[in-house]
């Protein structure tokens, strides 16, 4: 006989093997994978403020919609976990794969080039020093 219902059990467990560290994380992000690491490599592993800099003056558009995420965890490092923000860094930042939009573009004597326009899910996750 158990003293708990499945369901509180399992809410339990759950709390205890969550992640501690903040992070943020953007699904379905209309940028490629490839071009979203490119910049995601240029941050991983620097401490916020430089890398919020880096962000800010890279021209490629990733940056900017990564500049929003890093906030983003930023924000939720300081409000919920009550951190320092000049002692955070980027412990780990990743794109995986999101779904692909497959369209057609019509080309000569009536045949479709397909074009896919890829997706991605963007995770940042800080850690302090």
């Amino acid at each position: 006989m158990a003293t708990q219902h499945r369901s509180q059990v399992k809410r339990e467990r759950n709390q205890e093997n969550r992640e501690k560290r903040p992070s943020a994380k953007l699904s379905y992000a209309r940028i490629p994978v490839q071009k979203a690491c490119f910049v995601m490599d240029a941050i991983r592993g620097k401490n916020v403020e430089q890398a919020l800099a880096i962000l800010e003056y890279n021209p490629r558009y990733a940056s900017s919609v990564i500049y929003k995420l890093l906030s983003s965890a930023v924000a939720n490092a300081e409000n919920n976990n009550g951190m320092d923000r000049s002692n955070l860094y980027i412990a780990e930042c990743r794109a995986d794969n999101g779904p692909i939009m497959k369209r057609i573009q019509p080309r000569a004597q009536g045949r479709a080039y397909r074009i896919q326009k890829r997706m991605s899910h963007l995770t940042i996750v800080l850690d302090e020093r």
